[in-house]
């Protein structure tokens, strides 16, 4: 069990770059197409990173309302940023062709 929080934590850090860098990468775009795509690359990175912050809020620690309640507005959220983050980047990538 150990050893999957470290690589769970380690996917976190991973994630939190990536979007850092693709929200870099998005600001400094002037085309609007690779913007797009940027800009989508960096929410399913925040999308999945919001979703693992959810189940590590769930089920690494002792379960109360407030953590549940957390755990559930960061999962959905997270869904939400995922699933926005896929549907614009086939909108976006499919611009560039």
């Amino acid at each position: 069990m150990e050893f999957a929080m470290y690589v769970i934590y380690a996917v976190l850090l991973l994630l939190l770059g990536l979007s850092v860098y693709f929200s870099f990468k998005y600001r400094r775009q002037n085309d609007t197409a690779l913007r797009g795509v940027y800009n989508a690359k960096m929410n399913i990175c925040l999308g999945a990173l919001l979703v693992l912050l959810a189940f590590i809020q769930l089920f690494a620690f002792a379960l109360s309302y407030v953590r549940l309640g957390v755990g559930v507005v960061f999962f959905l959220l997270g869904l939400f940023n995922l699933f926005s983050g896929i549907r614009n980047h086939m909108f976006f990538s499919k611009r560039l062709r």
